[in-house]
């Protein structure tokens, strides 16, 4: 039987190098990605089974990754694997595509048994969470009420909050640096706020980065 191929998605190195380490009898790790572009570029080309990814990553972060990777690889399962407990990220995390969250206190064990579950098609919530979780989701119904800035809109707002400049930007996202400064005034005006400065307290207070 085929192992199930893995690709891990961490900023730090040293997780990805440790979780390969950990895991490598249970699984075909094919590559790890240290930002959430280098995720996207890694993921087209091996087109793992499973990426395990953080949501807190540099150029990209994992939510808005995740739903770019739903679109284009939708065999692929994904896992959250990530420091962050508090449940409208959990719940976007999922609306995102996702089909596990594990927290990283957890054991190894259960993030063996996560990456197994979502690989067969199920889905894994650590308990930790589930139970709230659930509660949260049959609350608030199919939508979402989170931002209705679009997913190319919250890239260029990472990438201006992370301290690019609007040419960097453009170059990251491989569209003009006009196009880039449309996004980020429709942003402005879609948010109302002002100034960059405004725009930059909006990205840190909604995790992107």
């Amino acid at each position: 039987m085929r192992s199930t191929r893995v690709l891990f998605a961490d900023d730090h190195a040293i997780i990805n190098d440790g979780l390969t380490t950990l895991v490598a009898n249970e699984f075909d790790v094919i590559g790890t990605a240290c930002d959430g572009r280098a995720m996207l570029t890694m993921a087209k080309k091996t087109r793992p089974d499973v990426v395990v990814l953080d949501i807190s990553m540099p150029q990209l972060n994992g939510i808005d990754g995740a739903r770019i990777l739903r679109k284009e690889l939708p065999y692929t399962k994904l896992l959250f694997f990530t420091m962050h407990s508090d449940l409208p990220l959990v719940e976007e995390a999922i609306r995102s595509g996702a089909s596990g969250y594990v927290l990283k206190l957890c054991a190894v064990d259960e993030l063996i048994k996560a990456i197994h579950c979502v690989a067969r098609g199920e889905t894994y919530i650590t308990p930790l969470l589930a139970g709230d979780l659930i509660s949260t989701l049959i609350t608030a119904g199919p939508c979402s009420a989170k931002s209705d800035l679009t997913v190319r809109q919250r890239e260029v707002l990472q990438l201006l909050a992370e301290g690019k400049t609007m040419k960097e930007a453009a170059v990251c996202l491989n569209i003009s640096v006009r196009t880039t400064e449309s996004h980020k005034y429709e942003i402005m005006r879609q948010l109302g706020v002002k100034t960059t400065a405004e725009l930059i307290r909006y990205a840190v207070r909604i995790k992107l980065v």
